[in-house]
């Protein structure tokens, strides 16, 4: 481990990494908020594909059937089939479905609006109870479309900060969104969901990771192990 960021804790760590993924990377815009509705629908698409292949599948079900009301009364296999490019297509568009009529049938209307007001805790609480909804798709509407402080651990980020150190390595990616919420500050929590994703696609890979581009190498946990073992193996 090299000790120059031993003496240093976990939140001041963090804001050093912080400091430097602006410098590399800016601080991120705000992009045009989705609607609460369509950004719940948008981020159970993009659970475990491409960001083009999310936005096909939303951009086809929408042609397809043009309001939600539409597509909670549609027969399962038309919003199967309309969101097949997303990938998981026979859970996702069930999921769907089921969290369109499940919102309809607490709010007579098929309206987010209620999570504004609603204590985070709770409000997260009740889209985890949504089918196919869990801490990270929370999280994104809550943080995206209404703007609370709610941080949003989706696999790149899960990973960079494992490697960097500031969640165990045992830590899983549930749990992850509590502890990075606890060191991370709040008003910067879209800046940094946005730049580690940056990070973790353009650096830190997940088989191969660029460590050799990496502004990040004296704080981080996993190139100080590796470098060590490389050392190693030179001596032997």
């Amino acid at each position: 481990m090299n000790a120059t960021h031993e003496p240093l804790s976990t939140v001041n760590r963090y804001a050093e990494i912080a400091r430097r993924l602006i410098a590399c990377y800016g601080y991120p815009d705000w992009r045009p908020n989705l609607p609460p509705v369509d950004e719940l629908v948008d981020t159970i698409l993009s659970q475990n594909t491409t960001d083009a292949s999310r936005d096909k599948a939303f951009d086809q079900l929408r042609l397809r059937l043009p309001t939600w009301e539409a597509v909670r009364d549609a027969a399962p296999e038309v919003v199967i089939d309309a969101v097949r490019p997303a990938g998981l297509s026979n859970q996702k568009g069930p999921h769907i479905q089921a969290a369109l009529r499940r919102i309809t049938e607490e709010q007579g209307s098929i309206t987010l609006e209620f999570l504004r007001d609603m204590p985070l805790d709770q409000a997260k609480a009740w889209l985890t109870s949504l089918d196919g909804v869990g801490p990270k798709t929370a999280a994104i509407v809550l943080l995206f479309s209404m703007g609370r402080p709610v941080f949003p651990v989706d696999t790149h980020v899960h990973r960079v900060t494992k490697r960097l150190g500031l969640i165990g390595a045992t830590v899983s990616a549930d749990r992850a969104h509590d502890l990075l919420a606890a060191i991370v500050p709040a008003d910067t929590y879209y800046a940094a969901h946005l730049n580690l994703i940056r990070h973790g696609r353009q650096v830190c890979h997940a088989r191969q990771p660029a460590c050799s581009d990496c502004p990040l190498t004296d704080l981080c946990d996993f190139y100080q192990e590796h470098a060590g073992q490389q050392a190693a193996e030179r001596i032997d």
